[in-house]
């Protein structure tokens, strides 16, 4: 009784590693979010597809856990690293009662590193991630999370920036970072990663907070020393003040 929880990172083939791609050809039964399932799927030896829609997670690992039960090789995709805002996490829960289940983690690469790499360095010291999707964490406490990131001077990536129902979300955010850090503060955006379409802009705090973004968007905000070299964005690990640049 198998099942593998399998982060495809941004969808790519050739930004999915080796593991992915193996554990992938081992399975019969591919289970996910639609969009991730049609990312993969030729990669995918099987014939059995499994899907569920948006907000139906609790269903969708459910499904995986019972077929997995039922003797098949399971593989649960998830966009991006499968713990990171991915079914990792409730996979387990779901499966608690079953010890004779065996699930493996699979990493990918997460967004924030994708899309740092399309960027250049914004993520080469201290940084926090967060969503800012509230369907299952209150603003409130969204709210609390950006101002302790940014009264330390934290790197900042943001998942889940804006949505049709939450289309001002990220000029809430940046609000809140605007209490602490300066309106110049050096951030970017990164659109479709490792996909089509993918696009990239480097701006100020000031110019984020009148942004559009979507589901597909992520965002980086910069520390206090972040700056543009070369036309990157880059977040200086400290390497200048030992004096050996």
């Amino acid at each position: 009784m198998k099942l593998y929880v399998i982060g495809i990172g941004p969808g790519g083939r050739e930004d999915m590693t080796l593991r992915a791609v193996n554990a992938l050809k081992d399975c019969d039964t591919l289970v996910g979010y639609p969009v991730y399932v049609d990312l993969v799927k030729h990669l995918f030896e099987g014939e059995r597809i499994l899907t569920t829609p948006m907000k139906q997670e609790i269903e969708r690992c459910t499904m995986a856990v019972e077929q997995a039960l039922a003797g098949h090789t399971v593989a649960m995709v998830c966009s991006g690293d499968a713990g990171i805002y991915g079914m990792a996490g409730l996979i387990l829960e779901v499966a608690k009662g079953h010890p004779e289940l065996d699930v493996e983690i699979v990493p990918g690469v997460t967004a924030a590193l994708s899309g740092a790499a399309v960027l250049g360095a914004p993520l080469a010291h201290d940084f926090a991630v967060i969503s800012l999707s509230d369907l299952l964490t209150p603003w409130e406490t969204i709210a609390a999370r950006l101002r302790a990131a940014a009264q330390a001077d934290f790197a900042v990536c943001l998942y889940n920036p804006a949505s049709k129902k939450r289309a001002d979300y990220l000029h809430r955010a940046c609000e809140i970072l605007l209490e602490t850090k300066s309106p110049q503060t050096v951030c970017a955006i990164v659109r479709n990663i490792g996909r089509q379409g993918e696009s990239s802009r480097i701006l100020t705090l000031e110019q984020l907070s009148q942004t559009p973004a979507d589901m597909f968007t992520t965002v980086f905000i910069g520390n206090s020393m972040t700056k543009v070299v070369g036309g990157k964005m880059v977040t200086p690990r400290g390497y200048e003040a030992k004096g050996t640049l």
